[in-house]
């Protein structure tokens, strides 16, 4: 074949299914333990045995709340992201930058799987 590749080999696209379904295995687990702490709240029930640094428990709990849903909210962008990637290796479009048209390099999918440019098109947004 002359020129630049269209897309990858299907035994590419069958390596980066299996980096991706790892990932997506984790980050779920990662999701868990963070819902997990979100609804325990992380109470060991001394409420009642310092009362005088309550009102800091109370904010440093609200903010480690807030956190937590912060860090939930990208933990399901980045699951989104990555299911949105295994539909795209299904339809052979995987690692096919949507501004240029060209491959993503292959090192660069192995770091962000779920990535839609390839560096040279993210450069030019900025």
């Amino acid at each position: 074949m002359v020129g630049e590749n269209v897309r990858y080999s299907d035994a590419d696209l069958a390596e980066f299914k299996v980096l991706i379904l790892a990932k997506i295995e984790k980050a779920q687990a990662d999701l868990e333990l963070i819902k997990s702490a979100y609804m325990n709240d992380l109470n060991n029930g001394t409420d009642d045995t310092s009362p005088t640094f309550k009102a800091f428990e109370e904010g440093s709990e609200t903010m480690s709340k807030e956190a937590n849903s912060q860090l939930a909210i990208r933990q399901e962008k980045f699951i989104r992201d990555l299911k949105n990637a295994l539909i795209r290796i299904q339809n052979k479009t995987y690692g096919i930058c949507k501004v240029t048209g060209k491959l993503i390099n292959k090192e660069r999918l192995k770091l962000v799987p779920h990535a839609t440019m390839s560096i040279e098109a993210k450069n030019q947004q900025r």
